[in-house]
């Protein structure tokens, strides 16, 4: 890195997590087991979808995609981060920071576009019941997913090459355990107005819209669920949405809690704490909330253990 008031930089120093120098091998210990959690348990679910021919529905069709992307969101930082605990290393090359910038914006919107069409699904499948093998076809799910990958990519793109073309900083040192866009923003010495612009019109559109959308579905679940005249019917109607609605809670409540709840001492330490509840700990939640909760999950992995156990 050269000296002055603008300079380019080479490599990034990520400070990472507010953990004491004498906490670095338990706490890496700790976030290598949540990691791998996260990737088995979610291959666990895109395994059980797969050999399962009772699960081969629109629901468990998103639920797969979301396992993927969970696996490949929690791998676009958590990597990087262990290997920097377990060699006492804080550094990371401009490309691999502008690449990671990429990853992370790409596989967040993607979660949340699943999330969103996962919310329609269950609107569908609880309000109109009788309509639900029509109205949620194949295909329609087949564009679902095309759509999310399309739009995450061009939103993922678009900041990423507005990034790149910053290219001096007034300084390398980034206070979080990856690189976060809104902090190399803040550290770029070039004009960032149209970055922010951007990131403010397409932010309403790839978080908040799909949020609101989530929360148009779920009040109409409400109303038609208290339609419903028995107890019994009330909870069955919840059964079919309870999982979902657990992970949405979780990944948008990191997500408020990050962009829009303000913050008065230590914001960098709250910032990066906040990152790893969503980008760490709500991917490896997503298998325990979909298996313990639910039925048709856990039948299909007694089938597989049963048939294993039979062949032996």
């Amino acid at each position: 890195m050269t000296e002055g008031n603008e300079s380019t930089v080479s490599e990034f120093i990520l400070l990472g997590l507010p953990i004491q120098a004498e906490d670095q091998d338990l706490y890496s210990a700790l976030f290598l087991a949540m990691y791998l959690t996260t990737v088995l348990g979610n291959l666990l679910i895109i395994l059980l979808i797969r050999l399962d021919s009772h699960l081969h529905t629109p629901m468990y069709f998103f639920l797969s995609h979301l396992a993927f992307t969970d696996i490949s969101f929690s791998s676009a930082t958590a990597p990087k981060m262990l290997v920097n605990m377990l060699t006492h290393s804080q550094s990371i090359s401009y490309s691999g920071c502008v690449s990671q910038v990429y990853f992370f914006l790409f596989f967040a919107d993607l979660d949340n576009f699943l999330l969103t069409s996962m919310a329609y699904d269950r609107y569908v499948a609880i309000c109109y019941p009788l309509h639900y093998t029509t109205m949620m076809s194949q295909n329609l799910c087949v564009l679902l997913v095309v759509v999310s990958w399309t739009l995450s990519t061009a939103n993922a793109l678009v900041h990423t090459l507005l990034l790149a073309r910053l290219t001096h900083f007034r300084g390398n040192t980034i206070p979080h355990y990856f690189c976060d866009l809104s902090t190399l923003l803040k550290l770029s010495s070039s004009d960032t107005t149209t970055n922010k612009l951007v990131i403010l019109l397409l932010g309403n559109v790839i978080i908040t819209l799909p949020f609101i959308c989530i929360l148009v579905s779920y009040g109409l679940i409400a109303v038609t669920i208290l339609k419903i005249p028995s107890i019994k019917g009330i909870c069955k109607a919840l059964s079919t949405c309870g999982s979902h609605l657990c992970v949405v809670s979780l990944y948008y409540g990191a997500i408020i809690g990050l962009y829009f709840v303000p913050s008065s001492n230590n914001t960098n330490e709250q910032d990066a704490i906040v990152a790893v509840m969503y980008n760490v700990v709500t991917p490896m939640l997503n298998p325990f909330i979909y298996s313990l909760r639910n039925q048709d999950m856990k039948g299909a992995l007694r089938n597989i253990l049963s048939r294993r156990l039979c062949l032996q």
